[in-house]
């Protein structure tokens, strides 16, 4: 029931935030594209924070916390195994 309640509150703060800057729900697709950015940083900003403060450096507690994989996922091309790509045919 917890994570609902919370759920609700976010919304609620969405919706006061969109009403302050004069817009309307459903937010055009570069506003809400950038309100999404805005989510996937903040998951990671506890959790970068705690591995700094245990005295890891930006660059080791962004790759410790995988914060590159949970915001960007895989690149296109990339492969998720780790193992080479592959070539296209040639005909």
């Amino acid at each position: 029931m917890k994570p609902y309640v919370l759920s609700l509150a976010a919304g609620l703060l969405a919706g006061v935030i969109y009403s302050l800057m004069g817009v309307q729900s459903p937010a055009p697709p570069i506003i809400a594209l950038i309100g999404l950015l805005g989510m996937l940083a903040g998951e990671q900003i506890l959790p970068l924070a705690r591995r700094m403060l245990g005295g890891l450096k930006l660059n080791a507690a962004w790759r410790d916390a995988k914060c590159s994989q949970h915001m960007f996922g895989s690149l296109p091309g990339g492969n998720a195994q780790g193992g080479t790509t592959k070539e296209p045919h040639s005909s």
